[in-house]
């Protein structure tokens, strides 16, 4: 029996999505019974998140996984808040006070403590200034889809966005997989299938939906505030887990990129 072509991070995404597509399906023909078809411009805006949100960022953030800790992973990535708001500030008028800048600032300054710990405990600098590259760019979509899904909820409801978004996200996804990879690379071991299995359940379809339903109720900004706890947890659970290394630095980091988001959620 010939062996599994070794799993890439386009892979593991193909199969996670293909094991979530049935619910996505489901609940995008349940909600769409009986109301109204979406505008030619609706779907331009829900094809365009699809894109960027769970698409664009999954795919980015994977590749700059493969290059950096998964502690630095999480603080890089939980810039999307800030960014957010410099998004709304660029496109949507909203002011940039100083509490704001200041927030901004703590940020930036907690990724560059954890970039020292990561370039301290790598051979190649190199490595680390590509995986975060790619980690910040998922960062930059990720921030993107949150600005435009708050104005998409309120227009077509949270699930049937959430839905539609996802299958968007799906098709494009496979699409990529069958254009670049042999289908062979989708026969993986069991444990790899049970894994991508738990990545569609706990990692894709139970928080999409609950971030939706969060961004309705309490608004982007404030979804995006309480998401950044991630960072924290996964240095942990790296630590503790993945044996990787835990220093001041990286602490330190964390604790800035904390305190700048909840610098920036304070009313």
């Amino acid at each position: 029996m010939p062996s599994p072509i070794e799993l890439g991070a386009l892979t593991l995404l193909a199969l996670r999505m293909l094991y979530s597509l049935p619910v996505f399906a489901w609940i995008a023909w349940r909600e769409s019974r009986g109301r109204h078809l979406l505008t030619p411009r609706q779907w331009l805006i829900v094809t365009v998140l699809g894109m960027l949100g769970y698409y664009g960022a999954s795919l980015l953030d994977f590749i700059g996984l493969q290059h950096i800790s998964a502690g630095l992973e999480r603080l890089v990535l939980a810039t999307y808040p800030t960014l957010t708001l410099l998004l709304s500030i660029l496109f949507f008028g909203e002011r940039l006070t100083p509490r704001k800048f200041v927030a901004c600032a703590l940020c930036y300054l907690g990724i560059g403590a954890a970039f020292l710990h990561d370039l301290d405990f790598s051979a190649d600098n190199q490595t680390i200034w590509l995986g975060g590259g790619f980690v910040f760019a998922s960062a930059v979509c990720y921030a993107l889809y949150l600005v435009g899904a708050g104005r998409m909820i309120g227009e077509i409801g949270t699930q049937r966005f959430t839905a539609l978004a996802m299958l968007v996200s799906t098709g494009i996804m496979l699409l990529h997989f069958v254009a670049s990879t042999p289908l062979a690379a989708l026969a993986q071991p069991l444990h790899t299938q049970l894994l991508a299995l738990c990545m569609a359940l706990f990692s894709t379809i139970i928080p999409v939906f609950a971030l939706s339903a969060a961004i309705r109720r309490i608004g982007a900004p404030s979804a995006a505030l309480i998401g950044s706890t991630g960072p924290l947890i996964t240095i942990l659970l790296g630590w503790w887990l993945l044996s990787e290394p835990l220093s001041l630095p990286q602490l330190s980091g964390m604790v800035l990129v904390a305190g700048g988001v909840m610098l920036i959620g304070r009313r």
